[in-house]
């Protein structure tokens, strides 16, 4: 009995699998062979897969994606390419044995009407007929663990998986990258018949390889920018022929492709690695899966050695490489809805992406990336609760992700679920630093640090995530926005011309350039970039609600209300019923400081019809406490803080301003400025919901101004007036701006100080020149003008 396994040649006589391996390699090397390599291919592979148990898989369609390099398109139908080199080969095998194999002691035959070779030992001298040996001779399975350890250990793995691994064939090798090389993904081609599989394929392949802290996979951001600079669609299928014209545009290095085709139940994976400048294939990974349900374990496999080949380390590609099936989820059609809401994301077609996400999630309940991802849509079209309660559900899904998803999904959960900042900037690093080429960490950090009011970090942040993605167009409103926090307009400025000479579109360089208008009292570009949003729902209420803000900034309180009801209406209309009640309830605390308390009230409790979410019911908690009803006031507060123990700014900036505010309202101003103390530190940021807006009330200082006025320190009290109007930048066109004047004017009064006094009730009176005269607070101030000694 042999302790290796053999081949069949006659009932008598067997070749074991080391000589069958030794003959392959003769022929391989011989000098008929020397020039074929499409033969070489073929009989390397038809030998090897024979060898490894697998004879019975080897069909036309196989053949010719493995041996070949042919794609999921092939249709042996169609393309004989198969069947003719077969014939080829059959020929070259029969000239090698009558002339340089004379004399080999053991024949490799392939039988007509198979393509599984035959392993015969040599009995005398060869006729011509021979080596062509008769369909009789049949080849049985080997004992698959012996026969794997002449194969590689890995096959042995996957056989058992019912995943069979395709033999690379090519003879280029995949060139090891650098962390700076960029990869491109195009979309694969499916010939199954089956839909499931488009999208599907290309999204789990680009999680598994996202995975890897050294990969570069160009981002959905910058495909989007560099498709409409091709005068292409944002969301468009990216055919091979586009990724790579892509790929040459943005510098790339390697081009990622696949296919996935079917013969009965067996389904044949390939992805190519190509070279973005020449084209030329560099590596080929081809897995084939025998149901559907195997596909993306065949897929993992792929993705797994490709990234080895790519020059990712063998401890990083173990250590970050979780199945995907539990990265994304088992179901094909989930993950196919999840691929189609990135897609339609990338458009910024928010409405699709929403309902696409929530198909995937109806589709798989436990998907956690569709239910992060969801949740970071609702935050952007201004629906925070919603935010709130897709975040919270995918953080507690997050056990079946990759690391890569792990740091998303956790840092928005603190940042929009919690609003634990400090927490969620602390994963932020790490994402930073574990998965340097992903900008969204540096760009949702620099959020954080205008949160907490460090611009300066802002700014640092914004830059840093344009160096790492220079085609995001939003990074550009943003550092231009932070850059307006800072007063540096000329340099703002200078961002959006590049991001004009750049050719990015967002919607958000129409609010950007109305601040930056307002800041140059350029009233005429503020109407100008009024008239450009027209029509889209999202630029109008944003910017009605902005032009609101800026009429009431001028006393125009009439003008002021007719914008927010057309702000609130646009919301209500794009089904974005908290934003508008956001924008309602700011009108309503404008209201309060303007001395209309009975009206403030009412409108606060209609923005709470429209929507009892946490960043409404905070400023119907300071608006109730600016219109002298703080018991309200403090049993909304009291809520707040039992419903989110841990938010940073509710914590640090709201309940203490709401405190103070109550406070203030009884007549105790020395309790409201102990409440203050805590929002002393972040008072110059800007805390939700005004981040959205790009603006910081800095309501705190406003109030510890007025608690000041009331104890009479009227020098303390310019100090914290003069901090909202020192920072034009930050309160933008907020009104307490100009309310801000007339404080300052109260603190001089107080000091006997009639000349600046007066010149700052000028200041504000200029601003209000043309205010409704009915407003309480203009009314108070024209008398304490005409009392001024």
């Amino acid at each position: 009995m042999p302790d290796t396994p053999t081949c069949e040649g006659s009932a008598a006589e067997l070749v074991s699998a080391s000589e069958a391996l030794s003959e392959l390699q003769k022929v391989l090397e011989s000098q008929r062979f020397s020039n074929l390599e499409r033969l070489r291919n073929f009989l390397r592979y038809v030998v090897e897969e024979t060898l490894s148990g697998r004879s019975d898989q080897l069909k036309e369609m196989v053949i010719a994606m493995e041996a070949f390099g042919r794609d999921g398109s092939y249709d042996p139908r169609l393309d004989a390419t198969v069947r003719v080199q077969a014939g080829r080969l059959r020929l070259a095998l029969k000239e090698y044995y009558e002339t340089q194999g004379r004399d080999d002691p053991v024949i490799i035959g392939i039988p007509k009407g198979s393509y599984a070779p035959v392993f015969l030992r040599r009995q005398g001298r060869i006729g011509p007929s021979l080596p062509e040996a008769g369909p009789s001779i049949q080849l049985p399975p080997f004992l698959p663990r012996k026969a794997m350890i002449l194969l590689g250990f890995a096959a042995a793995a996957l056989a058992a998986t019912g995943i069979g691994v395709g033999v690379l064939l090519y003879a280029h090798r995949a060139p090891a990258l650098t962390d700076k090389d960029t990869i491109v993904l195009a979309d694969f081609a499916n010939t199954t018949g089956d839909p499931v599989f488009d999208g599907a394929l290309k999204q789990a392949l680009s999680v598994g390889l996202e995975q890897s802290p050294f990969l570069n996979i160009l981002s959905d951001q910058k495909i989007a920018a560099e498709l409409l600079l091709m005068g292409r669609a944002p969301n468009q299928t990216m055919a091979p022929e586009v990724a790579r014209e892509l790929c040459q545009r943005v510098g790339g290095k390697v081009m990622l492709s696949g296919s996935i085709g079917k013969l009965d139940n067996l389904y044949v994976i390939g992805v190519t690695a190509a070279n973005c400048a020449t084209g030329d294939t560099l590596d080929r990974e081809q897995v084939r899966a025998e149901s559907k349900a195997h596909v993306l374990k065949a897929l993992d496999e792929a993705a797994s050695r490709l990234r080895a080949k790519l020059g990712e380390s063998l401890t990083s590609v173990q250590k970050y490489d979780t199945p995907l099936e539990q990265a994304t989820t088992p179901s094909l059609p989930a993950l196919q809805a999840y691929s189609a809401a990135i897609k339609a994301r990338r458009a910024n077609d928010n409405s699709s992406s929403i309902l696409l996400f929530q198909r995937a999630i109806e589709l798989d309940p436990n998907f956690a990336m569709a239910y992060s991802r969801l949740g970071v849509t609702y935050f952007g079209v201004g629906q925070p609760t919603r935010a709130r309660d897709y975040s919270a559900k995918a953080f507690q899904l997050r056990g079946r992700v990759t690391e890569h998803e792990r740091l998303y999904i956790e840092s928005h959960y603190y940042h929009f679920a919690t609003g634990q900042l400090e927490k969620a900037a602390q994963v932020y690093e790490q994402w930073k630093q574990l998965y340097p080429h992903d900008s969204v960490p540096s760009g949702n950090l620099a959020v954080i640090g205008c949160n907490f009011g460090n611009y300066e970090a802002g700014v640092a942040e914004y830059g840093e995530a344009l160096r790492k993605d220079p085609d995001a167009s939003y990074s550009y409103t943003d550092l231009a926005e932070a850059l307006l926090n800072l007063n540096r307009v000329a340099e703002a400025s200078a961002v959006l011309e590049e991001m004009q000479r750049r050719k990015l579109e967002s919607v958000d360089t129409l609010f950007t350039g109305y601040l930056r208008a307002f800041l140059r009292d350029d009233g005429a570009e503020m109407q100008r970039q009024l008239a450009a949003g027209a029509g889209n729902p999202t630029a109008q209420t944003f910017l009605f609600f902005m032009q609101s803000d800026t009429e009431a900034y001028h006393g125009r309180l009439a003008a002021a209300r007719e914008f927010t009801q057309d702000a609130v209406a646009w919301a209500i209309r794009a089904e974005a019923n908290e934003m508008g009640a956001v924008w309602q309830i700011n009108a309503a605390l404008r209201e309060a400081e303007f001395g209309n308390s009975v009206l403030a009230a009412q409108q606060a409790d209609a923005a709470l019809a429209l929507s009892s979410g946490k960043d409404v019911r905070t400023l119907a908690a300071l608006t109730f406490a600016r219109a002298s009803q703080g018991s309200r006031a403090r049993q909304m507060a009291s809520e707040l803080e039992k419903e989110f123990p841990s938010d940073t700014m509710l914590h640090t900036y709201w309940l203490p301003t709401i405190e103070a505010a109550i406070e203030i309202d009884r007549n105790n101003p020395a309790g409201a400025l102990g409440q203050l103390r805590p929002a002393m530190p972040y008072e110059l940021g800007q805390p939700p919901p005004f981040q959205p807006m790009l603006l910081g009330p800095i309501y705190p200082a406003y109030l510890r101004g007025q608690a000041l006025l009331i104890e009479r320190q009227g020098g303390a009290a310019a100090v914290e007036f003069r901090k909202l109007i020192d920072h034009p930048g930050v309160v933008m066109n907020y009104p307490l701006a100009a309310l801000a004047r007339l404080g300052l004017a109260r603190s001089y009064a107080l000091q006997n100080d009639s000349a600046n006094a007066r010149a700052s009730y000028g200041e504000f009176f200029a601003l209000w020149r043309d205010a409704d005269p009915g407003i309480p607070v203009f009314q108070q101030a024209k008398a304490e003008y005409l009392r001024l000694k």
